[in-house]
């Protein structure tokens, strides 16, 4: 697993609502195709410059309606796969990160990759977390064990 997936993981997860929110945007338009109906007026006959009555139809624009259709269905199936795709690397990460051997320094990645937290939060939340530990978390100390940990897994 690359690096960068790690990086990119917040991003993915962001993502991946706008994938879940365009999906269900072209869903409804969909039912919205489904439930067209077009109407219109039309003069029957015309006695000088009046028509003698105006008639009113209605009926569905099949032809349109089929290729917006199959149009809607192809960009859906193309963001369920792209939905798919960024799934599985956000799992790769997940992945990496349960197997660091050290339960603290786990939780600071889940924090700072998963959870999408600064540097600062996370020593905040570790400091919540571990009460009872002699020294204090600082962003920097987490920052520089994440570095750490990354150079030696390089």
């Amino acid at each position: 697993m690359d690096k960068s997936v790690l990086a990119e993981c917040s991003a993915m997860k962001e993502e991946i609502k706008d994938i879940r929110r365009r999906i269900e945007k072209d869903r409804k338009e969909l039912d919205r195709l489904n439930r067209m109906v077009v109407s219109d007026s039309v003069a029957c006959g015309k006695k000088g410059k009046k028509p003698l009555r105006t008639v009113k139809i209605q009926g569905r624009p099949e032809t349109m309606i089929r290729r917006k259709e199959a149009a809607l269905k192809r960009n859906i199936a193309r963001l369920e796969h792209l939905e798919i795709e960024l799934i599985e690397l956000t799992g790769q990460a997940e992945e990496f990160i349960e197997k660091i051997d050290k339960s603290e320094l786990r939780t600071m990645f889940r924090l700072y990759y998963i959870d999408d937290l600064t540097w600062e939060m996370v020593a905040m939340r570790m400091n919540h977390m571990f009460p009872k530990r002699r020294i204090s978390y600082t962003k920097d100390s987490c920052r520089i064990r994440h570095d750490r940990f990354l150079e030696k897994v390089s």
